[in-house]
């Protein structure tokens, strides 16, 4: 087919200016294929007299080395590494030629494996959202454990997935399970093992404790091959778009209470994958029967660990801060916790006991530590400046309270009242201090303006004092009269 110069000018100009592909520029101007390639040819004929070479050629044999070793390297990449390498070319050049080279992704054949009754359980966790707690939010986490045989499965959620939270899902799951498979079958967090170096794995002591008293074998995928629990994994797939999937949680005991339902009266009714005819809980009832029997005692699971406490008698734990007696302020307790209760002990001896809170930055204070405070504040050596207000004043152990529960210095606020003492009088500061506790304050400077209104009502002296200095000596003066005192004045004329 022969066409106009017009025409192969056009051909020419969106190929090589506008970088139009050839199905492009054929369907674009109604021409076949055909005359575009030809076109084309004959223009670079007439250039160069020949075919021209691409300019990514000299760097072939490097581009090859680097796709072999990293064979998912972006052309991107591979741009700017032979732009250092003397490479004038374009991006889109590279890229196609790329494309063209890439070595073909190996795929994998993966073999079906099919568990023994009560061999092996397969464990793994999901985060599946944010949760509003006190201060502020976290992070919410689905644990499930699935049998591989039966593909029974028992989950809970939990704010924590570190070791001792693992150790506390497990123990439940078992108790849950009546029994535990001999073997668990992990991934690689931190929780599960420390170290890895190749097969060798060190685990995690908690969870080594735990898998000893149940007589269970630990182990762990492969790195990267999460086919290789692949039942929990399809089990979590399986909650979340069954469970999880238009359900709103608000708290951790609401979304348990009902996923809890669910695992019985649906996710266990379901068919069984591959037994036909059978259903997920039938299988369970059956695989019950082949677990390890549970110990007469469950795995110890809390943290325990030594604490220090602060001035303040509080001990810090994830945040959140817990009160201890007084008397331990600036000592170390053990600290002893699970997911619901935190308790203090001094050797064998519980100390406090609270409940545990997953808020962020709060303050937990049991009300018998705040009164022992107080009590020790108020049998400590008190200054004679707190002795002359308390005789002075028989309500002010109240306002101290008041001070104390501010975290004011009580030093200088007693310095203050003093001042306010002297200058009014115990009387009209008695009937300001009164006022003041009435309305819920305890600033002096609240003191001080009722003490001033009340003066001004009664209409006494504005209490102005007079301080000397040492180097003043108190002598009589003996007046004189003013009527001579021009006779004795110098004139200045």
């Amino acid at each position: 087919m022969t066409v106009s110069t017009q025409v192969e000018v056009e051909i020419r100009r969106l190929y090589y200016a506008e970088h139009w592909k050839v199905g492009t520029i054929a369907s674009q101007l109604s021409v076949h294929g055909d005359v575009v390639r030809r076109v084309l040819g004959q223009l670079e004929r007439k250039a160069v007299g020949g075919e021209r070479p691409r300019l990514v050629e000299p760097y072939t044999d490097f581009i090859a080395q680097t796709l072999a070793s990293y064979p998912g390297l972006r052309a991107t990449r591979l741009h700017d590494m032979l732009r250092a390498r003397g490479y004038e070319g374009s991006v889109r050049t590279l890229r196609q030629y790329v494309a063209e080279v890439r070595p073909e992704p190996r795929r994998e054949a993966f073999l079906r494996v099919e568990s023994l009754v009560g061999e092996q359980g397969q464990v793994d966790w999901a985060h599946v959202g944010q949760v509003p707690v006190a201060g502020g939010q976290r992070a919410l986490w689905l644990f499930v454990q699935v049998l591989s045989w039966s593909r029974g499965m028992w989950g809970e959620f939990v704010f924590d997935t570190g070791a001792h939270s693992l150790a506390r899902s497990l123990v439940r799951a078992a108790g849950a399970f009546g029994g535990t498979p001999r073997q668990w079958l992990f991934d690689n967090p931190k929780a599960v093992a420390l170290e890895r170096h190749a097969q060798a794995v060190r685990f995690h002591p908690v969870l080594l404790e735990v898998a000893g008293h149940y007589r269970v074998q630990p182990r762990v995928c492969e790195v990267r091959k999460a086919n290789q629990k692949g039942k929990v994994e399809r089990a979590i797939r399986y909650l979340r778009e069954r469970f999880l999937a238009g359900r709103t949680l608000h708290s951790v005991e609401q979304a348990n209470r009902e996923l809890s339902t669910f695992l019985q009266e649906v996710a266990h009714a379901r068919p069984h994958p591959v037994q036909p005819g059978r259903t997920v809980a039938q299988c369970l009832a059956e695989e019950r029967a082949r677990l390890l029997p549970l110990p007469a005692v469950p795995a110890a699971t809390d943290r325990v660990e030594p604490v220090a406490v602060d001035s303040t008698a509080f001990i810090r734990l994830d945040t959140n801060s817990y009160s201890v007696p007084p008397q331990y302020a600036h000592s170390t307790l053990t600290l002893v916790a699970d997911d619901t209760c935190v308790r203090l002990l001094d050797g064998a001896q519980e100390v406090a006991r609270h409940a545990r809170c997953w808020g962020r930055r709060q303050l937990l204070e049991a009300p018998e530590h705040r009164q022992a405070l107080l009590a020790l504040k108020r049998q400590a050596s008190p200054s004679k400046g707190q002795d002359r207000l308390r005789q002075a004043l028989p309500g002010v152990d109240s306002l101290f309270a008041r001070w104390v529960d501010a975290g004011r210095n009580v030093g200088t606020l007693t310095a203050a009242t003093l001042r306010l003492l002297d200058s009014y009088g115990p009387q009209l500061l008695n009937e300001a201090l009164a006022e003041v506790l009435s309305r819920g304050t305890h600033d002096p400077g609240a003191l001080a303006a009722v003490c001033e209104q009340r003066r001004r009502a009664k209409g006494q002296p504005l209490p102005l004092e007079l301080h000397l200095g040492s180097h003043v000596p108190d002598r009589d003066v003996t007046p004189h009269s003013l009527e001579r005192y021009d006779e004795h004045t110098p004139r200045r004329d």
